[in-house]
């Protein structure tokens, strides 16, 4: 966003996202003197887009469909009447990329040795960055992918022989992980760094959120709570695992139903 010109930013910045990455355009839009539109999928966390909103971004929501088409056409076209701007892809735009392969630096600079890292997946962006980056500096450390069962692409992909398939795909409190198919492109470059996928389910995902907040204090939202429950589970292989807690944006009412035992809707 910083390398757009003032003529590419005269009519605002424009994403799809689910409300993380939303946050983030619509600071920097602020920065920048200039507006912001996020298009979001009808189940988007509340949470997430009053926090946009709060950053002076404008919202349109759309159904997940569209939403999903919009994201997997790689541009802005059928967003909506009135949605225009420089488009920041929140998946696979490079830099957004390599923003994310910050991380698996600074799981190199932070941590001696670790054998495995969890991440979730959505789009597969923050996967990839992080990936990358430890195939050029640690290439033993082995790479997972976690998804909500009720919409694991990358998961049926390696039960397919590592070839993508069309799932069914059911909306959940998950999210900001989880979709009925892959991007192509970011199949193209996930796949040969990723070791293998785990279908995490609503459960799982729920009891492992709350093991974030009872055990470490930390409140993560539904698709953080994946690798977490990934570990628990003893699915990835390694004594030393990292789990990439993706973000904090629950619904207060959706946290106090994982605290009190239940698994939201």
């Amino acid at each position: 966003m910083l390398g757009a010109s003032p003529e590419a930013l005269e009519n605002g910045l424009v994403t799809t996202s689910t409300g993380n990455m939303a946050q983030g355009v619509a600071w920097m839009a602020r920065e920048l003197g200039v507006p912001a539109t996020i298009v979001v999928p009808d189940n988007a966390s509340l949470t997430k887009l009053a926090a946009v909103e709060r950053l002076g971004g404008r919202i349109v929501r759309v159904s997940w469909e569209r939403w999903w088409a919009a994201v997997d056409a790689d541009d802005e076209r059928d967003l909506g009447e009135g949605v225009e701007g420089f488009y920041v892809h929140p998946v696979q735009d490079a830099p957004v990329m390599a923003g994310n392969g910050t991380i698996g630096l600074e799981l190199v600079e932070d941590l001696d040795s670790f054998d495995a890292v969890l991440v979730p997946w959505g789009g597969g962006g923050l996967t990839t960055g992080i990936a990358s980056a430890l195939h050029a500096l640690r290439p033993e450390v082995k790479v997972y992918v976690c998804e909500p069962e009720t919409g694991a692409p990358f998961f049926a992909a390696i039960a397919n022989g590592r070839v993508p398939t069309k799932i069914e795909y059911t909306p959940s409190f998950i999210d900001g992980a989880g979709s009925g198919a892959l991007l192509p492109q970011m199949w193209a470059q996930a796949e040969p760094l990723v070791r293998d996928a785990f279908a995490i389910s609503l459960a799982e995902a729920a009891a492992g959120v709350r093991t974030l907040v009872e055990r470490a204090r930390v409140v993560g939202e539904g698709a953080a709570g994946l690798p977490v429950a990934a570990a628990l589970s003893g699915r990835a292989e390694g004594d030393r695992i990292v789990c990439i807690v993706s973000g904090g944006n629950i619904d207060s009412h959706r946290l106090a139903e994982i605290l009190e035992g239940r698994v939201p809707d």
